[in-house]
């Protein structure tokens, strides 16, 4: 007896199974919200990161939102921005007055690289249930190795993972 048929592998459709999961629990208790959030800003500033990266800039928004500085919730510190009204009579963050670069750089705000997302919802909801350490020293300000912004030399630098220094 042959079989023709194609069949997948079973750790395939186990990992499928569990990041649809993860995914419809999040958009089902999380629309917009927290989680959401947080992995926009993790895909954004740290897609390309190890995972170290990505928790290391998640602290960042959570020592912020533990900071009197700073907005009290996740997606207001990730939104936090200058605003102008423009030409249509809609709010918009002005162009490189961002907290985070990726929010008012004048390009999407979509992700497109599905794995890249999914890795980075699975990893926000690991920060939100508490399952890692800050790891960035308590740091509430990082920046790439390629830039040295204005701010820099007024905080002291805790950490480097990657290409990323952090600071508080």
């Amino acid at each position: 007896m042959s079989f023709n048929r194609q069949f997948i592998p079973l750790w395939v459709v186990m990992a499928f199974m569990i990041l649809m999961s993860i995914s419809q629990e999040l958009k089902a208790s999380d629309e917009n919200g927290e989680a959401y959030c947080m992995a926009k800003n993790i895909y954004f500033e740290a897609g390309n990161q190890p995972i170290a990266g990505k928790i290391a800039v998640s602290q960042v928004v959570l020592n912020r939102v533990y900071s009197p500085s700073y907005p009290d919730n996740i997606c207001d510190v990730i939104y936090q921005a200058k605003w102008r009204t423009n030409w249509k009579g809609k709010e918009v963050p002005v162009r490189h007055m961002c907290q985070f670069s990726w929010f008012c750089d004048g390009k999407s705000d979509d992700p497109v690289d599905s794995n890249t997302w999914m890795f980075s919802l699975m990893v926000a909801n690991s920060i939100l249930n508490g399952d890692f350490e800050d790891i960035t020293e308590g740091s509430t300000h990082y920046h790439a190795d390629s830039v040295r912004p204005y701010w820099a030399d007024s905080l002291n630098r805790t950490v480097q993972i990657d290409n990323h220094i952090f600071y508080k």
